[in-house]
């Protein structure tokens, strides 16, 4: 199943007898959760708990002229009703910039809006009633007077001189500007044999979590302490967040996150109505709960991808790509989202264009502007899924230029994998890489020659088939050149702390969080493993800033590569820590011993020689029959961080083979082929499940999901009747290959794996669709390819 891209380091921690790295293993968590036993924080009730229920403008833009909450507030139930104004004395606003991006602006906001309301559903008031439908019935009665006003939502115009200014402190609805130019590409253009150049135009969508963003805070006024509930993906920055614009210290902030129904990266940002929920226990010295609904989802959860395009691409008749040049447009809402900042994604898309190949010529531009809809920020993925689309689908333009396979051009134009250390034309700065290698074990995996085949003879019988190529580069690992550097207290280093208790068990606690990926799997396994115990004796505990390191949480593929090794790590001098005192009570040495199957054993034949259990007994319970001079330290805590490389790069290829119907416009998908090469492999099928996962998320964006607004900035498909995510129906079997190039800069060798089916599942059926079509000389260059898209590049409608 998998190859070496290069000779891996050796891993000797991990290839001791009864490893479980690299194994199939079940999650820790399975039972608890098929059983319906998971902990959510909608299933959360606590003493006096009250719930809030937001009134959200209908306008995308509007003054707020007045509330009037007098009638809210007699009815049953209703405890408060807040306005932005009365929240304001308890919470401060804030501000989603970040000083390393240079020009990036915004306005501040606020936990409810105070003067006027930015987006269609932006909170205006909050009810806080005994029960959700005490408060939901009240906030019916709050009566707000809106005087609207004129309305940003085409990206194309928000720049122009008589495009009204939404926020006039702020200047225009310029939100970021970035520009790159490396080379010599007007020269390379010059030279090149063919240019291609279209139009990209990508559609906005969004998440939708499985459960829904919610929290319960809790102020405990005797304690004076803060305990926030929530489905987070970063319990640190949460804390840190909340303690800042709420005039607390860090310590009087507690964030417990417990079992997560996804996140997808939609549950790292700071939200208006989850901070107003922070402000509102403090204010009314109680908990409240907040759980989205549906509509609410759609309405505030974070949207990406709302790009549009412009790429250029120069080609030789031989084959060799001369240069890059894009475009790029995007709208964020009417805020750069907290603390990580809606110009991420156009960011990556500028860094991320071209990079598995060798041009050196390379231009760029990316506007990023505000306007009258839902924020925008980082989904899974950020960037990789724009920035793939449009390399790729620029390289299959430049080979129907020259008359050239889709594949061939790509071989003898991705970066050889004997040329690492590299940096591309953006000046990423690659480890190790190996698109030669994945590329290869696709085309086997696919049979491609094969397919080629079987398409031109169904292109006989009418039948239109298409075959898709997408290379794609991952970032993941992310040091803190990614947010500590432009001062957003977000950390790019996790913390692993594991003892040994008294039954001779592993108690782990870990920085990173679990929202379905497998983090508690992964830690058990790694710890086990290095520490020689079996992995039911090890318990891990995650999610608690009382009980967890300090750490970053998970976010962009981190989990693995960052929290991985700094469990390995604790878990080494924890076992060190067992074999000295173990060396002291058998009257041996550390080197003649070792650990597994949860006991100390000969190194040489590993005959047992004390079970963990009594040597725990004797540790914790009869310390006075030990040697003097001997203190066992059964616990150890780690941090770990990249210091090397900036990021740990992954690469991969993925292949679409689909049908489509050129009478109706639709595409059937299927097959779809992903080659991965992730570094070690902790547990397969883990990795097999992240991947799959992604490549879903990828087709949707593909073929079914877009956040339709109208010329008023109103979202008219918020539900699920009207967005359209892919179902099992429309799913293809989905091969899942691997390539290994562990990074050298750990010791465990992970890279992540969480994102990479997403980067380059929408190129891959993009370029599908494309050479379905190539009969009828119809090229398309905007997704989701719905039937209306299609049939309209074919002229039938």
């Amino acid at each position: 199943m998998s190859e070496q891209a290069a000779t891996p380091q050796t891993l000797s921690e991990l290839d001791r007898p009864n490893s479980y790295i690299g194994k199939s293993v079940p999650r820790p968590n399975l039972d608890r959760l098929l059983q319906g036993r998971g902990l959510y924080v909608s299933d959360m009730e606590l003493p006096r708990m009250a719930h809030v229920v937001f009134v959200r403008s209908p306008h995308a833009h509007a003054r707020i002229v007045a509330i009037d909450t007098q009638a809210a507030r007699k009815k049953p139930g209703v405890v408060a009703v807040v306005t932005g104004e009365e929240l304001a004395a308890v919470i401060t606003p804030w501000v989603g910039v970040l000083t390393h991006m240079k020009g990036l602006k915004s306005a501040p906001q606020r936990a409810i809006a105070i003067e006027k309301a930015c987006w269609q559903g932006e909170a205006v008031a909050a009810v806080v009633a005994t029960s959700r439908a005490a408060a939901e019935d009240a906030a019916e009665f709050v009566a707000v007077e809106y005087q609207e006003l004129d309305v940003v939502t085409d990206m194309r115009t928000a720049l122009d001189a008589a495009t009204p200014v939404i926020h006039a402190s702020l200047g225009d609805n310029l939100a970021f500007e970035r520009t790159l130019d490396v080379g010599a590409v007007d020269a390379a253009f010059a030279d090149s044999d063919e240019v291609a150049e279209v139009e990209f135009v990508f559609g906005r969508h969004t998440g939708v979590t499985l459960e829904p963003r919610s929290v319960v805070a809790d102020w405990n006024a005797a304690e004076a302490r803060l305990t926030i509930y929530q489905g987070t993906q970063a319990p640190h920055m949460v804390q840190n967040i909340a303690a800042l614009h709420l005039g607390l210290q860090e310590a009087q902030v507690r964030v417990v996150c417990k079992d997560v129904g996804g996140s997808f990266g939609i549950k790292v940002h700071i939200y208006a109505d989850e901070m107003a929920t922070y402000a509102l226990s403090k204010h009314l010295r109680r908990p409240v709960k907040f759980v989205a609904d549906r509509i609410e989802s759609f309405n505030t959860d974070i949207h990406a991808r709302d790009h549009r395009c412009k790429g250029r691409i120069g080609v030789k008749r031989d084959g060799t790509i001369t240069a890059f040049e894009i475009d790029d447009l995007t709208g964020i809402g009417p805020y750069s989202m907290y603390p990580r900042t809606s110009a991420i994604e156009a960011n990556q898309v500028v860094n991320l264009i071209g990079g598995p190949y060798t041009t050196k010529n390379y231009r760029a531009r990316a506007r990023v502007v505000f306007q009258n809809k839902n924020v925008m920020c980082q989904y899974r993925a950020v960037g990789h899924p724009i920035a793939c689309s449009v390399t790729e689908e620029l390289v299959d333009l430049a080979a129907a230029k020259i008359g050239m396979d889709p594949v061939e051009i790509r071989r003898r134009n991705l970066i050889a994998d004997d040329a690492y250390p590299c940096t591309s034309a953006a000046g990423l700065r690659f480890e190790l890489l190996s698109h030669h290698t994945s590329l290869n074990k696709l085309l086997v995996m696919m049979d491609y020659d094969a397919l080629r085949a079987e398409q031109a003879s169904l292109r006989k019988k009418n039948i239109h088939r298409g075959i898709g190529i997408a290379s794609f580069i991952e970032v993941t690992n992310p040091s803190a050149a990614f947010y500590g550097v432009g001062g957003a207290k977000i950390s790019s280093q996790d913390g692993v702390a594991v003892r040994l208790d008294a039954q001779g068990a592993v108690i782990c606690q870990t920085s990173i969080t679990e929202q379905g990926q497998g983090s508690e799997s992964l830690t058990a396994q790694i710890v086990g493993s290095v520490v020689g115990v079996s992995m039911e004796r090890v318990r891990v505990i995650l999610g608690d800033t009382d009980q967890t390191p300090y750490g970053g949480g998970t976010w962009a593929s981190r989990g693995a590569g960052i929290g991985g090794e700094a469990a390995l790590q604790a878990a080494k001098i924890l076992r060190r820590n067992i074999l000295d005192v173990a060396a002291a009570i058998l009257q041996s040495t550390p080197a003649e011993l070792d650990i597994a199957n949860d006991a100390v054993v000969n190194a040489a034949d590993r005959t047992p020689r004390i079970e963990l259990r009594e040597l725990a007994r004797i540790v914790y319970f009869r310390p006075d029959t030990l040697p003097p001079g001997i203190q066992p330290e059964l616990m150890a805590t780690r941090h770990y961080v990249p210091r090397q490389y900036p990021f740990a790069f992954t690469n991969g290829v993925q292949a679409s083979w689909l049908e489509v119907d050129t009478d109706t416009g639709f595409v059937k998908l299927l097959r779809h082929w992903v080659v991965e090469d992730c570094g070690t492999i902790i547990n397969p099928q883990l990795v097999d499940e992240q991947i799959r996962g992604g490549v879903v998320q990828g087709l949707g964006a593909a073929l079914f999901e877009k956040c339709i607004y109208d010329e008023r900035g109103q979202l008219t498909n918020a539900n699920m009747a009207d967005y359209l995510v892919p179902m099992s129906g429309e799913m293809p079997d989905i091969d899942i290959g691997h390539v290994v190039s562990p990074t050298s800069e750990s010791e465990l060798g992970a890279k992540g794996a969480g994102e990479a089916g997403t980067a380059g599942a929408a190129a891959a059926v993009a370029n599908a669709v494309n050479d379905a079509l190539k009969p009828f000389g119809a090229v398309i260059t905007e997704i989701p390819l719905t039937p209306q898209i299609i049939l309209t590049a074919l002229k039938r409608i």
